[in-house]
């Protein structure tokens, strides 16, 4: 299975947090699985970092490829077919990040790992 990780997810598998379901500790784990997570995740977590309102142990530059490296995650590039993906989308989940990260699963053909209810709205393969 290709699983793409949300924002939320990948910050909860690094604070190891019991907010991450069993059922997702258990696909990050398989490997089996393809897991991923996307540049526009780590963007999302750049900007948050850089506004204030999201705390790491170190820049964020060598914090986020130093700790997906070790959880062994493979990088997803935001591409032109996803970002194009963009204009046709319905309009039910007004966060950009999450949008992108809804194209890139429809254009890419990953199910994404995520406990949010309005990305479930969209076509796409949602677990938790």
């Amino acid at each position: 299975m290709r699983v793409l990780l949300d924002t939320c997810t990948f910050l909860w598998l690094l604070a190891e947090s019991r907010r991450l379901s069993d059922l997702a500790r258990s696909l990050i784990s398989d490997e089996g699985n393809e897991v991923s997570l996307s540049t526009v995740s780590e963007w999302e977590i750049a900007l948050k970092s850089r506004l204030g309102r999201l705390s790491l142990p170190e820049p964020v530059d060598r914090y986020l490829p130093r700790r997906r490296e070790q959880l062994d995650l493979d990088i997803l590039e935001l591409d032109e077919d996803a970002a194009l993906c963009e204009a046709r989308l319905p309009v039910l989940h007004k966060d950009p990040f999450d949008r992108m990260l809804v194209c890139q699963a429809v254009v890419h053909g990953y199910t994404i790992l995520t406990p949010d209810p309005m990305i479930a709205q969209y076509a796409v393969r949602v677990v938790w």
